[in-house]
């Protein structure tokens, strides 16, 4: 494992444990009463800032929940600074956003839950927009399969992952590529992230991919980054360029989105999006593209009908 892929994984891990500690109730607790009842309020401090946050009527099992998520809280804590003493040993070096790319992580927030709706029905989930919601903010659906329910899920955390300011700030290469789509088919494939190594068949059509390289892959990425060209046009082309080389067993084509738009979002140029009443027309001129690898056409509908240009948008 090379040094940005651990460094990616870095970032990964200490995501996940930044959202767990946000999450959970915790920090020195104090009892308050009023009109003979007792309420619960928490101090914490955080980056040298003080913080005091009610919390709901007492009961003994909200007062034991924060004792416990207290001894948590401490462990998470301890976790994350072996994680960034990780990162420093690797000469990772936190770097600040700019204001065009901050607007646009949060122009890709405001939309997450659509983004991944479309995502979810490109690849045949059964869901609506509010079943997909429930799931992402951690809640139960009913008539939905696990695997269904775990690739929205999976969606969940490659966008999270692309959305964190330290990996928006990492290049887009190879080792993003990998690591987007181990998130993606996480649960799925156990050498989810690498590689495939045997063929593949597509369906609707005889044509079937080349074994992947790993060294043809770095050089071809790099070199579509490297145009003299304007970034939109680069990120449609990784997009096609991934989805076309087929080079994981599964999740081809949500890996190549996210991807793409972990390049654009890193310039501050916006979104990339299959609407869902374009699903149809997208897979029909995929299996064209294919066959052909002439990119024209679908070239042209993924900048014209699926590009959501940052200042055309609200």
């Amino acid at each position: 494992m090379d040094n940005q892929i651990k460094i990616l994984d870095l970032l990964n891990q200490k995501q996940i444990k930044q959202y767990e500690l946000e999450n959970m109730i915790y920090g020195s607790v104090e009892i308050r009463e009023k009109d003979n009842n007792k309420y619960i309020y928490t101090h914490t401090k955080e980056d040298g800032l003080q913080s005091t946050k009610y919390i709901g009527e007492y009961t003994d099992e909200l007062y034991n929940l924060i004792l416990n998520n207290n001894i948590k809280a401490k462990e998470v804590k301890k976790d994350i600074r072996k994680i960034e003493k990780e990162l420093k040993e690797l000469n990772y070096i936190d770097k600040e956003l700019t204001k065009e790319v901050s607007i646009n992580i949060d122009f890709a927030k405001k939309r997450l839950v659509d983004t991944i709706y479309k995502q979810a029905i490109l690849e045949g989930v059964a869901t609506t927009l509010s079943d997909t919601e429930n799931i992402i903010e951690g809640g139960k659906v009913n008539n939905m399969s696990s695997e269904d329910v775990l690739k929205i899920v999976n969606l969940k955390h490659s966008w999270e992952f692309i959305l964190n300011k330290s990996v928006i700030l990492s290049p887009t290469n190879y080792s993003i590529l990998c690591t987007i789509n181990k998130l993606v088919e996480e649960g799925f494939y156990y050498n989810a992230g690498n590689l495939r190594s045997v063929p593949v068949k597509i369906g609707g059509t005889n044509w079937t991919p080349n074994i992947p390289i790993e060294s043809d892959i770095k050089e071809n990425i790099n070199n579509i980054i490297n145009q003299k060209k304007g970034d939109v046009d680069k990120a449609i082309e990784l997009l096609l360029y991934v989805v076309r080389k087929q080079m994981f067993i599964d999740g081809n084509k949500r890996t190549s989105v996210i991807f793409a738009n972990h390049y654009l979002i890193s310039k501050g140029k916006g979104l990339i999006v299959i609407p869902t009443e374009k699903i149809e027309e997208y897979k029909k001129m995929l299996i064209d593209f294919y066959e052909s690898n002439d990119n024209k056409i679908i070239f042209k509908f993924l900048k014209e009908k699926c590009y959501l240009n940052i200042n055309k948008n609200d």
